[in-house]
């Protein structure tokens, strides 16, 4: 499950702002979240939400206890 609620965000979309299904669609979620007025609503991005997020999406895949470099 993708931790969005679609079809409360569909419902606000067409119903709500009057999009066609390809308008909603072609949106991104931040012109979405701009269009329902709701921009800068959680706040500036800070350390500890970043660090949140590395966590969550590292640079650099899980070490798999595997050797990368030939074994030197």
């Amino acid at each position: 499950m993708s931790g969005f609620d679609w079809s409360g965000l569909m419902r606000l979309g067409m119903r709500g702002l009057g999009l066609r299904p390809h308008e909603f669609w072609a949106l991104t979620p931040a012109e979405l979240t701009l269009m329902l007025g709701r921009d800068g609503a959680a706040g500036p991005l800070d350390r500890a939400r970043l660090e949140d997020l590395a966590r969550a999406f590292p640079d650099t895949p899980a070490d798999t206890g595997e050797m990368t470099d030939g074994g030197h």
